[in-house]
């Protein structure tokens, strides 16, 4: 086969400019050949330290293969295993017509004759010359990346085959759109992969570091990664920075009511006065709550409380082998059991409600059934943070949306429960370069110590997910997206029907947010029937909702007419406004009914007379493993 119609050409010449660029710094390791600014190995004891450090690697590894191969038939596949699925998207990716090779050879050629012409062609000479490459890319921005012309070339050679493989996806006949958009995903996810960048022989800032350091920092990020590996998930921060209700998750409250699947947590009002109507969140229960509860100065709980609410949250167990049998009916059930709970604990005839993600998904399902038993009065209102309900429109996660994907999740589904890392390596999949990536560079290659930073820690602390429940929402809304098809669906004996919801709704979107589109996410203005407020925050899926006023960070968008029809011309006729939407959010649902009434009684959780808590918040279920 020759080389213009070789489909792997173009990464042969990627992995022979590796090559060269390993014999070309290596080659400098040696007394004499270093160039100005690199460190040389000058002595003996430098050299016993090289020697000292690769032996602690071969020992590390060994005992790692030795501890494995002891724990291989006692325990589940490892979380890794998640990703050779992934690759199956690769290896069904069709052969296509590579008659274009001929223009991107010239192209690559032109390109390598531009940058080495800017160095006079030497390879391997640190020159002071900055040359103005043609394709910019975050992961290259270090100057030592355009400071020398091994690495100019391998990152703009690389750059240059990822437009070109991307642009095959379209070149393909014979392919349906959404196989078109599964197999561009795929093929993304290997070029991510494939970055020079996450190569210790061909990423000049590792080669610079394991030089000064004589390899420690790989020894360093071996220890890392053989950490992570045992706990079959990767490290985005460090693991002991935080604990639960000492510096994450400290709002004061108390757990007022549990059942097998979550417990309801009451928070202590910090006003005299309250708004009568109180409110409940209703969290994912893939994620932990405590997202809305990071730290006092994040948290839109502690917000929300000082604004005079009374706020309840949901927080959901992790599943385990009791909960085989959980079906998407319990967790409806659960989100009317706590507006009833809430009801009778503080005599009130409604509540406010918060629906995130699919938990909004859910609370739609919920008051479709309040709704068709004649008691959609229980709830005042209902608020939904980047949730779907009509998911023709829901983006990336379509991707795993087929009966390979399925027949996977089962297979990994022992005990009758899906393991919240492999959740957890999907969703960084959607953002591969800062979620996977970036973290093996920093984490393994440098061998960085981690951060401690509250967001990523919340990231990487994973719950279990109901295999059953989580099999049917997948097949049956992404897949078949029966939702928004009036009575296809039922739960609870009770069919369900969007469009008898009429609750006053506030309906908020990320503008960036990868998990709920915002296209996905309008969609529900076509089925409610009652009031709607959509708001479009900027940002994504965390960031767009956890964003608190004193921040001064991003924006959001609102449009005053009522009779705009697309999100497309919701944007062409919206105003923007700096900074945080959760004002204007306390403001609409004062404007629901803002009568106050004293935070007295059980509005302070376990301070009246015979006032039965169970617990301190943030509760036992959030800190279950």
């Amino acid at each position: 086969m020759s080389e213009t119609n070789d489909p792997t050409g173009a990464f042969s010449k990627l992995f022979d400019l590796q090559d060269e660029a390993a014999r070309s710094i290596f080659g400098q390791m040696m007394p004499g050949a270093m160039p100005t600014g690199l460190p040389s190995l000058a002595s003996l004891g430098e050299a016993g330290e090289w020697a000292k450090n690769a032996s602690t690697m071969q020992a590390m590894w060994l005992s790692f293969q030795a501890e494995q191969a002891a724990k291989l038939s006692k325990e589940l596949p490892d979380p890794t295993r998640w990703m050779a699925y992934l690759d199956s998207f690769h290896k069904r990716m069709p052969m296509v017509d590579l008659s274009a090779q001929k223009a991107f050879w010239g192209e690559a050629l032109q390109m390598w004759q531009g940058v080495l012409g800017q160095f006079g062609g030497r390879f391997g000479d640190n020159s002071e010359a900055r040359p103005e490459l043609p394709r910019k890319d975050k992961r290259f921005r270090d100057e030592r990346w355009s400071s020398n012309p091994v690495f100019a070339l391998i990152h703009q050679s690389y750059l240059l085959m990822a437009e070109q493989l991307e642009g095959m996806v379209d070149q393909i006949d014979g392919v349906d759109k959404d196989k078109r958009e599964q197999l561009r995903f795929a093929v993304k996810a290997v070029i991510d992969a494939l970055s020079p960048a996450n190569f210790a022989a061909t990423n000049p800032v590792v080669l610079e570091r394991t030089l000064e350091t004589r390899g420690e920092n790989l020894v360093k990020g071996m220890q890392h990664m053989l950490d992570d590996m045992r706990r079959g998930q990767l490290t985005h921060t460090d693991p002991d920075a935080f604990k639960l209700g000492e510096n994450i998750a400290v709002t004061p409250g108390k757990v007022v009511h549990e059942t097998p699947l979550y417990q309801l947590i009451q928070y202590s009002p910090s006003t005299d006065k309250v708004i009568e109507t109180p409110l409940v969140i209703f969290p994912p229960w893939i994620n932990r709550f405590y997202i809305l509860d990071l730290n006092p100065k994040k948290s839109f709980i502690r917000w929300a409380v000082e604004q005079g609410l009374t706020v309840f949250v949901a927080s959901w167990k992790s599943a385990d082998a009791s909960m085989k049998d959980v079906v998407w009916d319990d967790y409806i059930r659960a989100q009317m059991d706590a507006i009833d709970h809430i009801r009778a604990r503080l005599d009130v005839l409604s509540v406010h409600t918060i629906g995130y993600c699919v938990a909004g998904t859910t609370l739609a399902a919920t008051l479709a059934i309040l709704a068709r038993r004649g008691e959609q009065d229980k709830a005042k209102s209902a608020t939904f943070f980047t949730a779907q309900v009509d998911f023709s429109k829901a983006g990336e996660l379509l991707h795993f949306i087929d009966d390979k994907q399925f027949a996977a999740i089962e297979a990994l589904s022992g005990g009758g429960y899906l393991d919240g890392r492999y959740m957890a390596a999907t969703f960084n999949l959607l953002r591969g370069t800062d979620l996977i990536w970036n973290y093996v560079v920093n984490n393994y290659l440098l061998g960085e110590d981690y951060p401690a930073f509250d967001l990523l820690h919340w990231n990487g602390d994973v719950t279990n997910l109901p295999a059953k429940w989580h099999k049917a929402y997948l097949e049956q809304l992404y897949r078949d997206n029966l939702l928004v098809q009036p009575d296809a669906l039922s739960a609870d004996g009770t069919p369900i029907n969007l469009s008898l919801v009429s609750v006053p709704t506030y309906v908020q979107a990320g503008k960036e947010d990868h998990i709920a589109p915002a296209e996905s996410v309008w969609k529900i203005r076509d089925h409610f029937t009652g009031p709607i407020r959509f708001v479009l925050a900027g940002s994504g899926h965390i960031a767009g909702v956890v964003n608190p006023p004193d921040s001064g960070k991003y924006q959001y968008w609102i449009n005053e007419d009522s009779n705009v029809e697309s999100l497309e011309q919701f944007r062409e006729g919206a105003v923007e406004h700096p900074g945080s939407w959760w004002p204007d959010w306390i403001e609409w649902i004062r404007a629901q009914g803002g009568k106050t009434v004293k935070a007295d009684g059980k509005r302070k959780p376990g301070e009246s007379k015979g006032d039965m808590v169970i617990e301190d918040a943030p509760g036992r279920y959030v800190m279950s493993r």
